[in-house]
């Protein structure tokens, strides 16, 4: 069962935050929802951390190495006589190398940004359409503390609209 509550103004949501952790709730095992973000609250600074970065550039280097490939594989599977100059001519290759290389890029983080937000999902894990109209949703979709505690900790704080899925 899924408890959350709804709150009016980011302070109340922080202090939400902090009841639920001093009740035992795992950090993890906290949801925050809002319409915007509050940066001078903790509670919007939890889930800073992310692998886009990394993700995007080994797709970089994946892009880079395959029209390295591409284009040395191809114009040695169709050598044409140039002469006298190399079958791999490299200046003209690395247009495709670039854009291939950004291509790679944006592919992947484009499918990292879709998996790690959850956009394949059809429901999120917890959501209220007030969210949309400067509510502050503060929940806990699953926990290993009871749902009472977690009910009373989130009651506790002035304001508080409670509900449960």
């Amino acid at each position: 069962m899924a408890v959350y509550a709804l709150f009016p103004t980011p302070d109340a949501a922080q202090r939400a935050v902090n009841k639920l952790r001093s009740s035992g709730v795992a950090n993890r095992d906290i949801v925050v929802i809002s319409s915007e973000p509050y940066e001078e609250y903790e509670f919007s600074h939890r889930d800073k951390h992310t692998w886009m970065f990394w993700i995007a550039g080994a797709g970089g280097v994946l892009g880079f190495l395959f029209g390295t490939f591409l284009t040395s594989f191809t114009e040695r599977a169709w050598p044409i006589p140039t002469g006298g100059m190399p079958i791999v001519a490299w200046w003209p290759n690395i247009v495709v190398m670039f854009e291939l290389t950004f291509l790679g890029a944006i592919l992947s983080a484009v499918a990292t940004l879709v998996v790690s937000a959850g956009l394949g999902r059809r429901r999120p894990n917890l959501y209220d359409p007030e969210v949309i109209d400067g509510q502050i949703l503060v929940g806990v979709p699953r926990s290993s503390v009871s749902a009472d505690i977690v009910k009373r900790a989130l009651a506790a704080i002035e304001g508080a609209r409670l509900k449960t899925i």
